[in-house]
């Protein structure tokens, strides 16, 4: 193995760092994998979930291609793409930005409240059963802990 990269001398983790890392992935997956999975029976992905609730919480259930890529960590181009498929199944639909002329809008149609509202108890039970419950008080606030460090500026 290689004990230098192009940017200088390679950091191996510890024995710990490498144990927790394995774990972070292997915890992700497991709740990621569940969750997917009980969304599915409802008919939804985990990307049509998450843009139909964004979606249902902005005025007038509406919001920039722009702004719902930046919300969700997606490129505008993958989004684009996902909101085609998104408006082709009836659950929103596309219109021009009038404030920006390259840019469209996203708005969720009635039934893709409806998809979400049916699909939401479901995904609720699916969060509680694969990580909530599964987890005391105190794990909680510090998943949340660790979630601010890792998601906040490096």
């Amino acid at each position: 193995m290689s004990t230098t990269s192009p940017g200088g001398p390679v950091r191996w983790l510890n024995p710990d760092e490498e144990r927790a890392w394995r774990a972070f992935l292997r915890a992700m997956v497991a709740v990621q994998t569940g969750t997917a999975r009980d969304l599915a029976a409802a008919g939804l992905s985990e990307a049509d979930y998450e843009v139909l609730s964004t979606l249902s919480e902005r005025p007038d259930h509406t919001s920039t291609l722009g702004e719902q890529a930046d919300k969700m960590g997606w490129s505008r181009s993958r989004l684009s793409r996902h909101a085609s498929r998104m408006e082709a199944r009836g659950l929103l639909r596309r219109a021009p930005d009038p404030n920006d002329g390259r840019g469209c809008l996203l708005a969720l149609t009635p039934e893709g409240l409806e998809a979400l509202e049916a699909a939401t108890p479901a995904h609720l039970e699916s969060v509680r059963r694969h990580f909530v419950d599964r987890l005391a008080p105190e794990d909680l606030t510090a998943i949340e802990q660790v979630a601010r460090k890792l998601t906040g500026p490096s």
